[in-house]
């Protein structure tokens, strides 16, 4: 299993879309077996969750995200948590421990980089 947050500075982002990349874990039996870096190829409509799922994601966390993006998450069968801020691995140790959950908060407004509100 893999599973991408969307990452500036090894901080989980407010809105995945405008991060600088995604820091991906690898699972394998409950433990991390692999982390890896991918730069964020750009905020298109539609893009990251093919581009997510053609790298083998499963899950992605974030802050925050748009209905429409979450859709398109749903329909590339990635599971998507939101809500989530702090550090990268101590998200992952709290998705590990099972504590990490989505608060299925939408993103409306997107007119300032890193700025959503509910």
């Amino acid at each position: 299993m893999k599973i991408a947050i969307a990452n500036n500075n090894n901080m989980c982002t407010e809105h995945f879309g405008h991060c600088e990349g995604f820091k991906i874990y690898e699972l394998e039996n409950e433990k991390v077996i692999n982390e890896d870096f991918i730069k964020n190829p750009g905020h298109k409509p539609g893009l990251l969750p093919i581009f997510l799922k053609e790298k083998g994601i499963n899950i992605i966390i974030s802050g925050g995200m748009g209905q429409m993006a979450q859709e398109l998450f749903c329909e590339n069968n990635i599971e998507v948590i939101v809500g989530a801020s702090g550090e990268n691995d101590k998200l992952i140790n709290q998705y590990l421990k099972g504590i990490l959950k989505s608060n299925n908060r939408i993103c409306e407004k997107h007119e300032h980089e890193g700025n959503c509100e509910q």
